[in-house]
């Protein structure tokens, strides 16, 4: 997908003319993208959208249809519209891996460049990383509550227009969901397309009996028949058992049937019972309709007999508690040979002041024990004293034993990729391998576990340097630790 350079918000381009003007564009910048709360109140987030970023990054220009626009609106000098036309982002690119697990204040990515590339960026990459990460999470709550069920994607007809259709179906795939009912995204993305019919299909013939037995026609080895147009298990059901079975005297086989409405639990243990009973076990049974990782929780403490479960508008525009947004934000926080802090009253939304490193403790079964930001020129061991970032009074002991990685590294260097581009069944293998790697309880849809993110000793100090220093210089400022 291609993306203009007027993707932005226009007071990105009015400081950037600001900072042309006042002779500081050129001044090297760093800044941090990362999120303070969980998505949907759980307990991680799974990051996704590097690789469409990336590429956002190094096809980056101004058209002369986009300066022509600029030039419209009578804002902006000659001097730097010309400028413009010769813009490139050239900076690097710190990343964690697409696919990976992510916490709260954790930078996802980092990006070192001229002012004026990395504050022009901010808009486009928080609306690619924040949607997609989103998504990816939303998909894998939904997949770790289905188990072994699958999951279809079915929100292209819900989603945020066309452009937000293929990005959402991106991030569900690397977040679990293994096929979509949506033909562009497979052709473009390289997805399993899978479906079956609409209401429609059944009340354009003149019975329920004779629609299925067309469709069947039609796709005699794989059609799914939507059994609740009339009455599910009086009507519906039957007719697809009959039809079943003539499928079978031809050498051919019905692949499932569809609930899209009623007592999913009830309606599934039913349907079950009915095509075992009639000599089809091999026929799978996919429910719809408003799905999501709660309700589907509820199927099967109850029961439910759900070979594959639909998800469409929830998924697709992210509903639930804590949904919706993700709140990534992108902070500066090194500017020429400064470490910069944003102060507020609340320590929660102070920022990290600073490059850094951010590192992982590994136990030695392979599961995921806390996340420590230090500074880039730091080694930490275990036993290294690290402290809470949003209540510095908490700290405790980096465990006995872990192992500490670097789970970011250098994607871009000088505005090209520097990186490989894993596929996005890679993408999907690395999501499901970390979430099982999660300590007990992240996964929790309710009080999930919250996982633990420290800075270190000198990270700590530093911030903690440049609070004071904040309070001297303005005294009626409020900040507090």
């Amino acid at each position: 997908m291609a993306y203009s350079a007027l993707l932005t918000d226009l007071y990105q381009l009015t400081m950037l003319a600001g900072y042309f003007e006042k002779g500081m564009h050129e001044t090297p910048a760093v800044f941090d993208l990362f999120y303070r709360t969980p998505p949907f109140e759980g307990g991680y987030a799974v990051f996704a959208g590097l690789e469409p970023a990336l590429h956002y990054l190094s096809s980056l220009r101004f058209t002369d249809d986009d300066l022509f626009y600029l030039k419209g609106l009578k804002l902006f000098k000659p001097d730097f519209l010309d400028y413009l036309e010769g813009f490139r982002f050239r900076g690097r690119v710190t990343a964690l891996a697409e696919g990976s697990v992510a916490f709260p204040l954790g930078p996802l990515l980092t990006v070192e460049a001229s002012m004026a590339q990395a504050q022009l960026v901010e808009t486009a990459l928080l609306n690619i990383i924040n949607f997609q990460t989103l998504v990816a999470t939303k998909a894998a709550r939904i997949v770790t509550m289905a188990g072994v069920g699958e999951v279809v994607e079915f929100g292209l007809r819900r989603a945020q227009g066309p452009d937000g259709g293929l990005s959402e179906v991106r991030g569900a795939f690397i977040g679990g969901v293994g096929s979509t009912s949506n033909v562009l995204a497979g052709k473009t993305l390289g997805i399993p397309v899978k479906g079956t019919h609409a209401h429609s299909w059944i009340m354009a013939f003149p019975d329920e009996l004779s629609a299925f037995r067309a469709y069947a026609e039609v796709f005699p080895d794989g059609s799914v028949l939507l059994v609740d147009t009339y009455d599910t298990l009086e009507s519906g059901m039957p007719n697809a058992v009959t039809v079943a079975g003539e499928l079978r005297d031809r050498g051919h086989r019905l692949a499932g049937v569809r609930l899209d409405s009623g007592d999913l639990s009830y309606l599934s243990r039913e349907a079950r019972r009915m095509l075992d009973e009639a000599g089809f076990p091999d026929v799978r049974i996919l429910a719809s309709n408003e799905l999501d990782e709660y309700i589907i929780r509820s199927i099967q403490e109850n029961g439910g007999r759900v070979d594959i479960y639909g998800v469409g508008t929830r998924l697709a525009t992210c509903q639930g508690e804590g949904g919706g947004a993700l709140g990534g934000v992108y902070k500066l926080v090194r500017f020429g040979d400064t470490p910069k802090l944003k102060v507020t009253s609340d320590i929660s939304k102070s920022t990290i002041p600073d490059r850094k490193r951010l590192l992982r403790a590994v136990g030695v079964d392979g599961k995921f024990l806390m996340d420590i930001m230090c500074r880039l020129d730091e080694d930490l061991e275990p036993g290294d004293v690290v402290f809470d970032p949003t209540n510095p009074a908490r700290n405790k002991p980096i465990p006995i034993g872990a192992r500490l990685v670097d789970v970011r590294s250098v994607v871009m260097e000088d505005g090209v990729i520097s990186a490989p581009l894993p596929s996005l069944d890679e993408l999907a293998d690395r999501c499901r391998e970390q979430l099982s790697r999660l300590p007990e309880g992240v996964l929790r849809l309710d009080n999930p576990h919250r996982y633990k993110v420290s800075v270190s000793r000198r990270l700590n100090d530093l911030r903690t340097q440049l609070i004071d220093e904040v309070r001297r210089g303005y005294p009626h400022a409020v900040v507090r630790n």
